[in-house]
Order: structure tokens, then sequence, then C-alpha cells
């Protein structure tokens, strides 16, 4: 029994390595594209005006690539989001040249406005074995969630009360 399930998990293994974005640039490139033109124009919602938000969004965007081409060659694995984090606190270092006007382009960025709907889906995506692992674990797991995030909601609003 444990030979067939370490098979499946060393097949899902390989499945989810091919699934990664830096082994997929193609079509990643074009994901994060729709996702920047969306967050571009989410600024726009905030107040932001669309043409001075445009130079900071192709700077994220070329951060991110940038990000998912170094861990698609280097020889050792990191994962992408550490990656695309050295990349841009490297860019944006005092001694990195033009940092001054990447770090004025990316001002213009209203960040909430573009995590929020980030956080949202990554929130809300589910894979097949976080459905499976569900099935297993039925209703207890509804309950443990829901006493979580009230808890984690309360603590929050406490914390906010005391600082603010």
């Amino acid at each position: 029994m444990k030979t067939h399930e370490s098979g499946v998990d060393q097949f899902d293994a390989e499945a989810l390595k091919e699934l990664r974005p830096e082994n997929q640039l193609g079509k990643t490139a074009l994901v994060l594209a729709a996702v920047c033109v969306s967050a571009w124009f989410s600024n726009v919602v905030n107040g932001s005006p669309l043409l001075e938000a445009l130079p900071g969004m192709l700077i994220l965007y070329v951060m991110v690539i940038i990000g998912l081409v170094i861990g698609r060659v280097c020889p050792f694995y990191l994962p992408s989001v550490a990656w695309v984090s050295l990349i841009s606190i490297i860019a944006t270092l005092p001694f990195f040249p033009g940092n001054g006007w990447i770090i004025a382009r990316l001002a213009e960025v209203d960040f909430l406005a573009v995590v929020t709907p980030v956080l949202a889906y990554a929130g809300l995506a589910l894979t097949g074995r976080e459905f499976s692992m569900f099935k297993q674990t039925g209703w207890k797991l509804v309950i443990v969630a829901l006493l979580v995030f009230t808890g984690t909601f309360i603590g929050s609003a406490v914390v906010a009360h005391v600082m603010l």
C-alpha cells in the first residue's frame, strides 16, 4: 500500500514540477501581462492617473519575468518568489544604477490596489490535492477554519484597537 502511495506522490511531484511558472514562461508571461493590465486599471479606482502608473507596472512586470527566467536557468532550485524578491530588492538598492528613477516610478503604483486581487485569488485557488484532503477531513475542517478565521479577526481587531 505504501509503495503505491509513494508512486502516486512521485507522479504528483513530477506533474507539479512541470506546472511551476518558471517552467512555462510563455503562459506565465501572458497571464502575468493580463494581471498587470487589470492591476494597472485598478489604480484608477483609487484615484491614481492611469498613465503615471504605467512605467511602474512595466517595471514590476519586467522584475517578475527576470526572476522567473533566473529561476529556470539557475542550477539549483529556489522558489520563483525568492528570485523575484531578490531582483526587486537589488534593483531598489541605493548603489544600483537608476534606483531613484525605479523607486519614483514604483511610487506611482498603488500597491494595495495591486495586491488585493492577487491575494484574493491566492486565497481562493484550490488544487485537486486540497479538494481530496477536504473530502477526507470533512466538516471538521470547516469548523476549525471558522474558528481560526474568527480568532484571527478578533485578535487583529484587538491589536488595532490597542495600537490605534
